[in-house]
């Protein structure tokens, strides 16, 4: 039997781990002001502060996951 430290433990590291895939897929995505042209096969950065998104969903669910399973850690330690 898990005893409630172990399990609090375990939860922190396996939502660690889902938050630190989901920050490693943010970096492979392309931001939205580069486009790429076909026709020219070249890439164009079009920068307008208003619309510029650099960072998703993603990474963002992503960053509260990691720091969630710390806490969890941290927690389970002082159980």
């Amino acid at each position: 039997m898990v005893t409630i430290a172990e399990g609090v433990r375990l939860t922190g590291a396996a939502l660690g781990a889902v938050g630190g895939a989901l920050v490693a897929l943010e970096f492979f995505q392309v931001p939205s002001y580069v486009t790429y042209e076909e026709e020219w096969d070249s890439y164009d950065i079009d920068i307008a502060p208003a619309t510029v998104t650099e960072h998703t969903n993603l990474g963002r669910v992503g960053g509260l996951l990691v720091s969630l399973g710390f806490t969890l850690l941290f927690i389970g330690e002082l159980l």
